[in-house]
């Protein structure tokens, strides 16, 4: 966590959570990033595009069809991402662009997926936050996330990359975390559950490319220190996502990934453990992958034998 507080707006004060509160805390709303601290270096993908031509793509496919206020943040998001200026650049309504790329029907599939993967490459931007925090009342980014699963598969590809991506820096590896719900299509949503909707479509797809994405979220996600309630909810649900991916026996990298988040997640949820010697497969069925898999399966395998189960 940062060493120090950032400063917070008075309408988004609100008291942390209690072990007993069923309240979900609101997020705060930094003026600033959250200074770097040192911790675990995340696994990130910072090669996968050209984000050139990812805008050069955006604009081909839909500028056209945009306003002029619309075709004027379309320049701030050049001037952000592809000539890498700072996020003063980006206008006080800039979040009206991603609302009407993502959202509207009349603009073509293909400049969403532009769009998305030049969100991939702004994660990496160490002020990346300040261009979410102007979405936090809409949640454009996030209501699209939440259909992923009905998305086509290279959408759900280029979102995995954007919430990989997201935890290179403090700020929006938080910002991923946020338990403020809000309703979308009728349905209570938080970006904690959608994060773990992503996480989870993204392990579990058929597609290599984007089975790497989604162990490395896991993974990072095993990384965060988070307490709260809702994330005890979401921690079986990743964990019996990683315990379904095993039955694939992936390769040994995407095995000791998964492996130390499951290990992580052990000590986040109390059901966790449980789960895993309730469905399988046994962690320990993996031993001989290697040294550093073996030594995540015996820290597993010491928490599982305090596990009792009537």
């Amino acid at each position: 966590m940062a060493d120090s507080a950032p400063e917070l707006e008075p309408e988004e004060l609100a008291p942390a959570p209690t072990e007993s509160s069923s309240e979900p805390a609101r997020e705060p709303s930094p003026i600033e990033p959250i200074p770097e601290v040192e911790r675990e270096p995340p696994i990130v993908f910072k090669d996968e595009l050209d984000v050139n031509v990812e805008f050069d793509g955006l604009v081909s496919t839909c500028a056209h069809l945009l306003s002029p206020e619309e075709q004027g943040h379309m320049e701030e998001l050049r001037a952000y991402v592809v000539e890498d200026e700072g996020s003063w650049a980006l206008g006080e309504n800039f979040s009206i662009l991603f609302s009407r790329v993502l959202h509207d029907p009349s603009i073509p599939d293909q400049a969403r997926l532009h769009l998305v993967r030049i969100m991939a490459a702004a994660a990496l931007k160490d002020d990346v936050i300040l261009l979410l925090h102007q979405d936090r009342r809409d949640h454009t980014i996030m209501n699209y996330a939440n259909k992923v699963e009905s998305l086509p598969p290279e959408h759900q590809e280029s979102l995995a990359l954007f919430f990989c991506n997201m935890f290179e820096h403090l700020s929006p590896s938080e910002w991923l975390l946020y338990i403020s719900e809000w309703q979308d299509g009728g349905q209570q949503a938080s970006n904690i559950r959608v994060t773990t909707k992503v996480a989870v479509n993204a392990l579990l797809h058929s597609n290599a490319k984007v089975q790497e994405y989604g162990s490395a979220i896991m993974y990072n996600l095993g990384t965060k220190e988070v307490k709260t309630v809702v994330f005890d909810d979401v921690a079986p649900e990743l964990a019996m996502a990683i315990l379904q991916f095993f039955n694939n026996h992936p390769p040994e990298e995407l095995l000791w990934r998964t492996m130390t988040a499951l290990c992580r997640f052990c000590y986040s949820s109390t059901e966790v453990p449980a789960l895993i010697k309730m469905i399988g497969p046994e962690p320990g069925t993996f031993k001989g992958a290697s040294e550093r898999v073996d030594a995540v399966i015996e820290e597993i395998d010491a928490k599982l034998s305090r596990v009792r189960l009537f």
